[in-house]
């Protein structure tokens, strides 16, 4: 078997072509390191347990003794302060937990000072 002359020009060539697949695949086709995936995957299983976390909020804040005035007083704080105040109100701390989960606080008081959706 004999070698092409221009084994330095095929190397390249080979190089070449795997940093363009490298680089297409990372800007247009979705690539991503490990790292990235497991900073993604953990902001997606934090985002999933508030939106599990937040309903029981809002319910247990609505079962509270004067609940319609609790909602007009969080609806009159400012949009920045609304989880605060949800967080001191004990209903986002979850069973098991000993402190209120900010999160599922912002999330319960966005859905308390909402408007409800009227069902069609």
């Amino acid at each position: 078997m004999t070698m092409p002359k221009n084994v330095s020009t095929l190397i390249w060539s080979a190089i070449g072509g795997a940093v363009l697949c490298m680089a297409i695949g990372f800007t247009w086709g979705g690539w991503v390191t490990g790292g990235t995936a497991r900073k993604e995957s953990a902001s997606a299983v934090r985002d999933a347990v508030v939106v599990a976390l937040a309903p029981i909020c809002v319910d247990r804040f609505k079962r509270q003794d004067d609940a319609a005035g609790k909602i007009a007083e969080l609806g009159k704080a400012s949009t920045w302060e609304r989880g605060t105040v949800v967080a001191k109100s004990g209903f986002a701390t979850m069973p098991g937990s000993k402190e209120a989960d900010n999160d599922v606080a912002r999330a319960c008081a966005e859905m308390l000072a909402s408007p409800p959706t009227p069902k069609t």
